[in-house]
């Protein structure tokens, strides 16, 4: 679901880009077509976001979406942030990696492909960091030092079993607790966020034994910091 959504608003903003006349668009200079793109598609996905974000498992896309700047300069992040995605997918266990406009969505929940516990797993009713947890993050850390260019979104989410306030309180501890982690190894303070959402945010619904583990999850947007965008800029005017 989170694919098909994030896939049509890149449908509904390449339509947008082209409602100029063909005339009109000939004459506009490479940084004039990125420009109206990125206004086009700002416009329409803006409107999209109003209706989507708050609603089921969208927080997170919310963030990624948000962090949109559009045209030629997008571009240039998009190729960065397709660099990253591939390593953390290929190097770190657990890890269920998409590439949603500009940025990375990854998510570490209790449904790991190959069966194992690995990823960011946590006991039940527990906050603790695992040791199968430590594997993870510190491959995670590896990248993301070799990314250092980005900002990242932690969220804690539960399921729907339980009381409303402990759900939030634990989903709560676990982010803080993988925040923690990740700068307690080198990564900056200033480049996280920490939220969390107890059992309000569920990706599936909370019917079966498998779509409550997939809800007991840790999540990553990992977005563009404003100098990767001041850099992607300058070099979209150079090309």
């Amino acid at each position: 679901m989170k694919n098909l959504f994030a896939n049509s608003l890149l449908f509904l903003a390449a339509s947008l880009t082209i409602l100029p006349g063909c005339n009109e668009t000939k004459k506009m200079s490479k940084e004039q077509k990125g420009a109206a793109a990125g206004a086009a598609g700002g416009a329409a996905i803006g409107s999209i976001i109003g209706n989507n974000v708050g609603k089921k498992g969208n927080t997170v896309l919310g963030a990624l979406i948000g962090a949109v700047i559009g045209g030629v300069a997008g571009g240039v992040i998009g190729n960065k942030m397709d660099r990253q995605a591939e390593k953390i997918k290929t190097e770190v266990p657990g890890a269920q990696v998409t590439r949603v406009e500009e940025g990375i969505n990854v998510t570490f929940d209790e449904n790991n492909p190959d069966g194992s516990k690995a990823g960011v797993f946590f006991a039940t009713n527990q906050f603790n960091i695992t040791d199968n947890s430590k594997l993870s993050l510190d491959k995670l850390v590896k990248i993301f030092n070799q990314y250092p260019e980005t900002n990242i979104l932690i969220e804690g989410h539960t399921d729907n079993v339980g009381a409303d306030a402990y759900n939030l309180s634990l989903s709560q501890k676990r982010a803080e607790a993988v925040g923690n982690y990740l700068k307690n190894n080198s990564i900056p303070a200033n480049r996280l966020t920490i939220k969390w959402y107890g059992k309000t945010e569920p990706k599936v619904d909370n019917d079966t034994d498998a779509h409550r583990a997939q809800n007991r999850r840790v999540e990553f947007a990992i977005t563009a910091n404003d100098k990767m965008k001041a850099d992607a800029k300058q070099e979209a005017q150079k090309n």
